[in-house]
């Protein structure tokens, strides 16, 4: 059965919300450009379902329905992501603004994210990622958005998990835009991390006094003492973790990786790091890895090729989501503990921006449980001294779930893709009432 109340009390002020992405929920794809997603999708076996997110869940049409779910589920922020490819089209930032103002209206922050891996197709046929150009033409996207929006929005994040959609995307091939680079991918990291202190140095000039980045991160387990292990181990933790924390937190590469970027990347590391106002933490699982094993493997829908120099490992004896990841709470403890004694007071204060599982039905008490150790954890973090300042549950509804299509639901809201009718789950409810219990009087 899933934990109930009693619940430690978090700080006064502390941010609560729910995530969602415009690709994966908005559809009226014929309202905006292509994307990298689009074309992906159109090929046959990109995404397991066969499916497209050209009608998804229809948020662009019924955002003021959505919005009411977001008020009744009482959360005070709601987390979001501008569709660049939309932006592109006139009168695509008018949807936005309906967005926002609905938002301010029921007194819910509107905290967008400005990519969240759909990037123009426009720009891939001209090189994408692996063009510094990339990360210019972002910046100016940004200014425009942020013009529009910025006398309403507070708080802003630029990026969303580069390294997922550098080692997905243009490492693997297995998401949009399908490049199977492998370490010749590498500039494609960089040329985020450039774009995201552009977008500070932009947001910045229009006045935003909120801004951060959002990395996905997890712990690295060794497979074993052993050498190769956790030598291994230490390689996918630089590659993962640290390449995509220390050019932001510390102005600097790790050891070893710095070369093999772009020329001139030392020169860009002061625009990287640019100072921000919170740091954006993604947590799902740990992630258990050992010396390479001589084969390609399936590890949770992604295929690892052989020649890398690691193996992801199941982690054993713990629960497992309807995507098969880990049920690992004290993780998230352990994970921003970490951050915190590896970076001191560098480490701005940390929103988690995402966390969340997929299972199916309405009475979701997996999810429930899920919640509820992932928070109490939360809590121990906030205990032992990490200044944390909010958490948003991934995500607000069932949705477009990229190469999986739509037979991962991760949503407190069922969406029936046949009707579109949102339905709440039991996992609403608990939200709702956790939240609840957080605005009474100690």
């Amino acid at each position: 059965m899933a934990t109930t109340h009693p619940f430690p009390r978090f700080p006064d002020g502390f941010l609560w919300g729910v995530s969602t992405s415009a690709h994966q929920i908005e559809g009226a794809a014929g309202l905006r450009e292509r994307s990298v997603w689009d074309a992906f999708s159109e090929q046959p076996g990109r995404v397991k379902d066969g499916s497209t997110a050209a009608v998804a869940c229809d948020h662009y049409h019924r955002y003021r329905e959505d919005v009411a779910l977001l008020a009744g589920l009482g959360v005070n922020a709601y987390r979001f992501s501008v569709s660049w490819p939309r932006v592109l089209r006139e009168g695509g930032l008018d949807f936005y603004d309906r967005l926002v103002d609905e938002l301010c209206a029921a007194g819910i922050r509107p905290v967008p994210t400005l990519f969240h891996w759909d990037l123009p197709l426009t720009l891939h046929e001209a090189g994408g990622w692996r063009e510094r150009d990339t990360a210019e033409r972002f910046a100016e996207y940004v200014a425009k958005v942020a013009g529009r929006l910025g006398d309403r929005v507070r708080q802003w994040i630029t990026l969303n998990e580069p390294a997922e959609h550098t080692l997905l995307g243009h490492a693997l091939g297995t998401h949009a835009p399908g490049e199977r680079l492998m370490f010749d991918a590498l500039p494609v990291a960089h040329h985020q991390l450039l774009a995201h202190g552009l977008a500070v140095r932009a947001l910045r000039a229009a006045g935003a006094a909120g801004v951060g980045l959002t990395n996905s991160h997890g712990p690295t387990w060794p497979a074993s003492p052993e050498a190769a292990d956790t030598e291994a181990a230490d390689f996918y933790d630089v590659l993962l973790n640290r390449m995509f924390a220390e050019p932001v937190l510390l102005g600097a590469y790790p050891e070893g990786i710095g070369e093999l970027m772009p020329d001139g990347a030392a020169d860009d590391l002061k625009i990287i790091a640019e100072p921000l106002d919170f740091y954006g933490v993604n947590y799902y699982a740990p992630t258990k890895v050992g010396a390479p094993q001589g084969a390609e493997i399936d590890f949770g829908g992604v295929r690892m090729p052989a020649e890398l120099p690691f193996s992801v490992r199941e982690i054993e004896g713990r629960p497992r989501t309807d995507f098969g990841w880990p049920v690992v709470p004290e993780g998230l403890t352990e994970l921003l503990t970490g951050f915190r004694d590896r970076y001191g007071d560098r480490l701005p204060p940390v929103v988690v921006t995402e966390n969340g599982c997929s299972y199916e039905g309405l009475d979701d008490q997996d999810r429930i449980s899920y919640l509820d150790g992932h928070l109490r954890a939360l809590h121990e973090a906030i205990r032992a001294g990490v200044d944390v300042r909010g958490y948003f549950v991934w995500s607000l509804m069932d949705n477009f779930e990229w190469a999986e299509g739509y037979a991962r639901r991760f949503g407190l809201v069922h969406v029936d893709y046949a009707t579109l009718e949102r339905t709440p789950k039991a996992s609403y409810a608990w939200y709702r009432d956790f939240l609840s219990a957080q605005r009474r009087p100690a």
